[in-house]
């Protein structure tokens, strides 16, 4: 069996396991996939199938038009694909040349400490700023929960605002524990050392949503989600909506005086580095309800960067498009660069999401 992986430019990362003798291709990685759950599964089955049989792929995202694949292109799941069958000493089956297909990221952009027109997608800073008086959310700083607790809650929350029994809430979380949060299409063996993990007392879990895997500790992570009806970001792309439910975010670290800016689709970085890292989900309507948007960030204050190192396992391919190639350098915490404490950064943050919100 063989295993390849494969960094999108300015994107996000694929692996895939293949094994040609037996018809086994399996698709992880730290993607996206916004729409139908079921469908997002079918869809990644039917690329699987195809590579197997050495038929094109790049047509078939058209036949999921209620799934959208974000930060990664057909052509690199299928250069992930060549990998593995390489790395198995296997040579896959004549196929079509493939057409380039454009990925779907976001590029980064530069930005000062006042919001500026293009740097939240379609909507202008006074846009996202209406949405947000007018979605008036309820702001909670949540009380302590365990890992696996926390992920059963947001979604739980998610779908009470989909169903139109909870009013729209931005929840500021407190861990009880240490976790590893892995994304919701990644492989735990090929993300996590687990024995390491068990070492370090960490329990590890999966979240409902995309993106690679976060390293919490309680009093070095400062995390929130915001669930929102649908229509919060109606008329927005996924790409556009990610920086619609930030803008408050965006606001409030610019008021401590960081230079904040968003890097790909889902990173949130300063002139020194990635300082978080956001993930989403879309609950259909349930009954009479409007649908809801999970929209989530850890955001790192002091982490230990060598624990994480042995505890995550990062890849020379992930780093293979950062300016800089060490994980440890790249999560450059708060704490650095406010001086506050972590409960002041939260006081903060608490404050100026109600103040954004009225």
């Amino acid at each position: 069996m063989g295993r390849g992986i494969y960094k999108q430019p300015g994107g996000k990362l694929v692996g895939v396991t293949a094994r040609l003798c037996d018809g086994y291709c399996h698709i992880d990685g730290d993607f996206f996939m916004d729409g139908n759950e079921a469908r997002s599964r079918e869809m990644l089955l039917e690329i699987g199938r195809a590579l197997l049989e050495g038929r094109p792929i790049v047509d078939i995202p058209q036949r999921y038009p209620d799934v959208t694949l974000v930060g990664m292109s057909m052509q690199g799941i299928e250069t992930a694909f060549h990998r593995a069958v390489a790395q198995d000493g296997q040579v896959p089956r004549q196929r079509e040349p493939q057409a380039p297909h454009q990925t779907r990221t976001v590029p980064s952009q530069a930005s000062h400490h006042i919001p500026t027109d293009g740097e939240f997608g379609e909507l202008s800073a006074e846009e996202c700023a209406d949405r947000w008086r007018n979605l008036k959310p309820v702001i909670l700083h949540d009380v302590p929960r365990g890992p696996q607790e926390q992920m059963e809650t947001d979604q739980q929350w998610a779908r009470d605002v989909a169903a139109g029994r909870r009013e729209a809430t931005l929840r500021i979380w407190e861990w009880a524990a240490p976790a590893v949060v892995i994304g919701k299409f990644q492989s735990l063996p090929d993300e996590v050392n687990e024995q390491a993990a068990r070492a370090e007392g960490i329990q590890v879990v999966r979240r409902c949503t995309g993106g690679g895997a976060m390293f919490i500790e309680p009093g070095n992570t400062i995390t929130y989600s915001l669930y929102a009806p649908t229509d919060f970001a109606k008329g927005v792309s996924v790409e556009g909506s990610y920086r619609l439910c930030d803008y408050w975010l965006v606001v409030a670290l610019r008021e401590l005086g960081l230079d904040v800016r968003f890097t790909g689709l889902n990173d949130i970085a300063s002139q020194h580095g990635k300082i978080g890292g956001a993930a989403q989900r879309r609950f259909p309507p349930a009954g009479a309800g409007p649908g809801a948007i999970l929209h989530h960030v850890t955001l790192a204050y002091d982490i230990d960067g060598e624990k994480m190192m042995r505890v995550l396992n990062v890849s020379r391919e992930k780093m293979s498009d950062k300016a800089v190639k060490s994980a440890v350098k790249r999560v450059d915490p708060m704490r650095s660069q406010t001086g506050m404490s972590r409960e002041a950064v939260v006081d903060h943050l608490t404050a100026a999401a109600r103040r954004v919100t009225i």
